[in-house]
This record gives C-alpha cells, structure tokens and sequence, in this order.
C-alpha cells in the first residue's frame, strides 16, 4: 500500500469525527498549546489546500489562508477533495514540491508530510472532542517511520516553529504514543 493510500484512509478515519463537530465545540482548548478546535480545524483546511496547491504548481502561495466559514465541516471535507484531487494524479510522485517553509521534497515526500500532519492532527481532533481515535496501523507505523527523521533539539524546533519538545515516551508504548511523543505531544493528554 502506497503512503497516499495510507494518507487517504486516515483521512477517512479522520471524516466522521469532523462530521459531528458542532459551533458550540469550537472554542474546546487541543492538543496544540494555544489553538482552539476552531483554530485547529482551520490549520487542517490551509494545509490541505497548500498542499494541493504545492502539488499543483510547485508551491503554495499561502499556507495559513483556509477559512471555516458558516460550516466548518464543509470547508473540511472540500479540503480533503482538494488535496486527494492533486496528489491522486499519476505523475505527483515525481514532482518537486515546495512545502512551506521546510523546503522542496519529491512528491513521495510531500505525501510523508501530510501523512504525518493527519496521524498527528486526527488524535489532536479525537482528544480534543474525547471520541475514540481508531488510525490505520500501517498509517501510524508510516507516520512514526518519517517522524523519527525529524530533529530532536529543541532549540532548533522552536527556531523553526514546527513542533513542541520531544515528550518522552518509552519505546514499550505502542507506535501511536511513540510517533505522539516524537512530535511534542503527550500521548495522556485529555480535555480539562
């Protein structure tokens, strides 16, 4: 099975969850230190159409102008069907795609990237609305594979803005802890 496969059942995974989103759970504190669910689900919009975008023409003009609108769970899923779209057709591979500030990737990469983003941010959506997050192994499994690429110093990624500091989780834990940790979360975290 190939990362995109991967990427596009986590995102089917991810799609009734956002489903039963309601107004009055966007102001709900996440995962992410300082965003609300709102905001949260307004990053996922960006960076779904960046990504298409990138895969598109090569790079994305914006990567932070997604809007929720009066129906957040809309501006979602056109997301989705926007990304699937771009990086379903036959040649994105190959192509050298410039991913926001990280660089430019073949495509096989920028996949990766999104992979992880989704893994990452479909627990962060589950968390947040404490519903039972069911990922795809093989897509966790994936998703940690390229997380451990990521690097460690924490001065680097706060310089950079990517991610939190390594949280430690022992190499006993499952893989969707692991990948967790990797990217600067808790695997305990829960809704105050």
């Amino acid at each position: 099975m190939t990362t995109f496969d991967l990427d596009r059942q986590s995102l089917l995974v991810l799609d009734p969850i956002v489903s039963k989103i309601t107004a009055a759970d966007l102001d709900r504190p996440t995962p992410c230190a300082g965003w609300t669910l709102a905001d949260l689900l307004r990053h996922q919009v960006s960076e779904n159409h960046a990504f298409a975008e990138a895969a598109r023409n090569g790079s994305a003009k914006d990567w932070d102008s997604g809007q929720l609108g009066e129906d957040p769970y809309a501006a979602y899923a056109a997301s989705v069907t926007d990304y699937l779209a771009a990086y379903g057709e036959a040649d994105v591979a190959e192509r050298q795609i410039a991913i926001n500030t990280f660089g430019t990737f073949p495509g096989t990469v920028a996949i990766a990237m999104h992979l992880v983003d989704t893994v990452a941010h479909g627990w962060d959506l589950a968390k947040t609305l404490d519903v039972a997050y069911d990922p795809v192994p093989d897509a966790v499994h994936a998703a940690l594979q390229f997380a451990l690429m990521i690097p460690t110093d924490p001065k680097e990624r706060v310089e950079r803005g990517t991610f939190a500091p390594v949280v430690p989780v022992g190499t006993e834990e499952n893989e969707l802890d692991q990948f967790l940790g990797r990217l600067g979360r808790d695997p305990r975290w829960r809704v105050s």
